[in-house]
C-alpha cells in the first residue's frame, strides 16, 4: 500500500501558498508508515511548525496503469477523508535550498485517515467537507473546485506510478492551512457528517 498525494488541486490554496497554478498534476508520495488511523496524533519533536491540510481521499480498488481517463473511475470506489500533515518549517528550509522535502511530509503518522464511503453514495462533483481545530472552522472545500478531477488525477499518476489495490490517493487541500499544537482537537466532515477526529497529543 502506498499513499499518493496531489499537491496545489484547488487554486486558493495555490494563492496562499504563493505557488503558480499547475498546468498538469502535481504529486508526491508519502510510505506506508505515514498512515495512522484510529489512534491519537504525536506532535513530533523536529518541526515547531506542523500544518494541518484536510483532503478528500480516493481508496483504490483495482490495479492498472497507463489508464485512460475515461475509465478511471473504475479504479476507486471509496471516498474518506485524510489529513497531510505538513512540517513547514522544515519544507521552507528545503525548498530554499532545492532540496527534495519528503522529511516534511512523509513522516511517520503524517496522514491521519478517517472513515470511507462508497462513492456511489456521493456526487462526486459536489461533495464539501471542511476542518475545524477545537471548534472552529478552519478550512472548508468542495470537490467541484478541484484543478484536476479524480479521474484525471489517477490517469496522469497512473502513466509514472501503477496502481494497486488498497493505495490511498490524497487529492488536494483547499485555502485555510494552518498550524495546530499539542492538545487540539481536529473534526474532519464530509458533507456535513463527522469522518475523522483527531487529537493532538
Amino acid at each position: 500500500m502506498k499513499i499518493i498525494c496531489i499537491g496545489r488541486n484547488y487554486a486558493e490554496h495555490a494563492k496562499e501558498m504563493k505557488a503558480e497554478l499547475p498546468k498538469e498534476p502535481v504529486f508526491f508520495m508519502k510510505p506506508d508508515t505515514a498512515l495512522l488511523k484510529d489512534a491519537d496524533f504525536y506532535f513530533p519533536g523536529f518541526t515547531t511548525d506542523l500544518h494541518h491540510e484536510i483532503e478528500l481521499v480516493l481508496k483504490v480498488c483495482k490495479a492498472g496503469k497507463h489508464i485512460d481517463e475515461e475509465f478511471a473511475g473504475s479504479y476507486y470506489d471509496e471516498i474518506g477523508l485524510g489529513i497531510d500533515f505538513t512540517a513547514r518549517d522544515i519544507q521552507a528550509k528545503c525548498k530554499e535550498k532545492g532540496l527534495p522535502w519528503e522529511k516534511a511530509k512523509a513522516f511517520d503518522n503524517s496522514a491521519p485517515i478517517g472513515r470511507f464511503v462508497k462513492k456511489s453514495e456521493l456526487t462526486e462533483d459536489n461533495i464539501e467537507f471542511e476542518l475545524k481545530v477545537n471548534g472552529v472552522v478552519k478550512q472548508k472545500g468542495n470537490s467541484k473546485d478541484l484543478i484536476f478531477s479524480f479521474n484525471k488525477v489517477i490517469a496522469y499518476v497512473s502513466q509514472y506510478v501503477s496502481l494497486r489495490v488498497g493505495d490511498l490517493i490524497f487529492t488536494g487541500t483547499p485555502e485555510g492551512v494552518g498550524p495546530v499544537l499539542i492538545g487540539d482537537k481536529l473534526e474532519g466532515s464530509l458533507n456535513g457528517e463527522s469522518f475523522l477526529t483527531l487529537h493532538i497529543k
